[in-house]
């Protein structure tokens, strides 16, 4: 009840939608009863409490009508301690990591197309979905609840694999698909963060003679884009931040380097020992927070190419140490 003392905003998350009728029902009211009693001891309570609730709300299901029931204590709490209450109803939620066969049929489908096997559509229905970080925004206030129907995008869940497809077979290759719309950019980083770990680093075909080498650093689908180029002393580390959205590609040129990433509330450290005499494309997942040092004796010559145009007033860089 201490945490709840003074603050401006609570958002209530907890529920389970997994179980039984019983489990469902119980669980989803419960969790709003003991936070509505917490509500109504507080001295001095939040000035605004926000539930996440689901568009299957007082739809007839167990899990829809817990949900509705579990609005209501909530709402009525809030009434009395003179909060404001706001109900955000969410529809389909994906993003990046998300659990297959349990959070979303995106997260299924990329995990199986990465894997290079074939997924099915057994329910052809029409979705509404919204990036998980789009539903954080609301939640949190950095964007009214009004905006969600603008932020969502409707598909069929065959068109969804379709156009999952088409991202998987494009980014085989290492090139990068059309990202023009938001929809897309955020479609393509869920697919994006399926592939972490030893396949992260594409191989460029590196052409060489008498006169020197050449190799191809991107080649884009679509969407702007924005081609950087960096030097970097011995010793020096550069980066120890993360992105949101930005799809951000690393090619060492000349030099050795050491990238060094991190994944958001995970302690586990992936490192790529890369070189310009081998070169190889590191596209950063977004979430994870990432350096590259250069562990050479020579000047490191780096370029990067970003899926945006560099805004200074909205840079999609977060400081956080690997």
């Amino acid at each position: 009840m201490s945490l709840l003392e003074g603050t401006e905003r609570l958002v209530h998350l907890a529920g389970v939608n997994r179980g039984t009728d019983e489990e469902v029902r119980s669980g989803n009211v419960e969790f709003a009863q003991q936070l509505a009693e917490s509500l109504l001891k507080a001295g001095n309570p939040p000035q605004e409490v926000v539930f996440a609730n689901s568009v299957q709300t007082g739809n007839g299901s167990v899990y829809g009508e817990a949900k509705a029931e579990a609005s209501a204590i909530l709402k009525s709490a809030a009434e009395i301690v003179g909060a404001n209450y706001t109900d955000v109803e969410l529809p389909n939620l994906f993003g990046e990591h998300g659990k297959p066969f349990y959070n979303s049929v995106v997260a299924t489908f990329c995990h199986l197309l990465e894997k290079e096997q074939t997924p099915e559509v057994k329910d052809d229905k029409e979705l509404v979905l919204v990036h998980a970080q789009n539903a954080a925004e609301v939640l949190v206030g950095a964007a009214s609840p009004e905006s969600l129907s603008a932020l969502s995008s409707r598909q069929t869940v065959s068109g969804l694999l379709v156009q999952l497809k088409s991202i998987a077979e494009t980014y085989r290759s290492g090139d990068i698909p059309d990202v023009c719309s938001s929809f897309d950019l955020d479609l393509f980083n869920t697919y994006r963060s399926f592939r972490v770990g030893s396949d992260l680093p594409f191989k460029l075909e590196r052409r060489a003679d008498a006169r020197g080498s050449f190799f191809e650093v991107c080649r884009s689908h679509g969407g702007q884009g924005q081609t950087s180029f960096s030097t970097t002393a011995p010793g020096i580390t550069r980066g120890q931040h993360f992105h949101r959205r930005k799809v951000e590609r690393f090619v060492v040129l000349s030099g050795e380097a050491l990238i060094s990433m991190r994944q958001l509330f995970t302690g586990e450290v992936l490192r790529f020992r890369v070189t310009g005499d081998s070169p190889v494309a590191i596209d950063m997942p977004t979430l994870w927070t990432h350096d590259m040092t250069n562990v050479g004796d020579s000047e490191l010559y780096t370029m990067f190419w970003t899926n945006d145009i560099f805004d200074p007033s909205n840079p999609d860089t977060i400081a956080e140490e690997v």
